[in-house]
């Protein structure tokens, strides 16, 4: 973004400004617009913690001196998603029970970010693998997202993946009830707006992938 045609205006303090202009991590403030002052942590507590989830509640001061007692933030492993295309351009998707919709859902393969995993492409390499028995020719990390900036403090990769095709069976973990499901990427995106991947951060993600393999072309009318 240039900045050239945004507007910004309220009432909330603007952070003080480093010596280079930067006053906040690297892609939290789109360039050009005004950058609001952090919160202050007065004191932090864990709530839960285990394998999968860490849960803090914080007592934060806000940027005009209100204080939030207890503000939740949920910490946990970075997640990698992967947006694979067959050469006959079809996306590789999963279908299983998902209990937080209580439903079935069609998602991308993903899963949690191992600590022996060296990126998020090695990552997503053994996601596709384990869960559709795929692998692929090309692989390249597409976009790197917060699920919520209000409460996830970890990051959603998104990884394309070129020229995917089965090489095994699917290794699937325990709660992992798995239909492996072909689609043309044209008829995915066709039903986005009826809820065809019911999982937000799938659909951004694969947007975003399907512009990067040059499939989509994203133009202000």
């Amino acid at each position: 973004m240039s900045g050239g045609d945004v507007e910004a205006y309220g009432t909330v303090p603007e952070a003080d400004a480093s010596a280079d202009g930067a006053a906040h991590p690297a892609g939290t403030a789109p360039a050009g617009q005004g950058r609001t002052k952090p919160w202050t942590v007065r004191q932090s507590r864990t709530v839960l913690r285990d394998r999968w989830l860490h849960v803090q509640a914080d007592a934060v001061e806000d940027a005009r001196g209100n204080l939030l007692d207890p503000y939740y933030t949920l910490h946990g492993p970075n997640w990698v998603s992967v947006a694979a295309l067959t050469e006959d351009d079809r996306l590789v998707l999963v279908r299983q029970y998902r209990h937080g919709l209580a439903a079935s859902s069609l998602e991308l393969p993903a899963g949690a970010i191992d600590p022996g995993d060296a990126d998020p492409v090695a990552a997503g390499r053994r996601e596709l693998l384990e869960e559709t028995g795929h692998a692929a020719r090309e692989w390249r990390l597409v976009s790197s997202l917060s699920p919520n900036t209000a409460l996830h403090r970890n990051t959603c990769h998104t990884v394309l993946a070129l020229g995917a095709h089965r090489v095994a069976e699917p290794a699937l973990e325990p709660g992992e009830d798995i239909t492996v499901e072909l689609h043309p990427w044209r008829e995915v995106v066709a039903g986005l707006r009826a809820g065809v991947l019911p999982q937000a951060m799938h659909v951004a993600g694969l947007l975003i992938a399907l512009e990067a393999a040059g499939r989509l072309r994203f133009e202000a009318l």
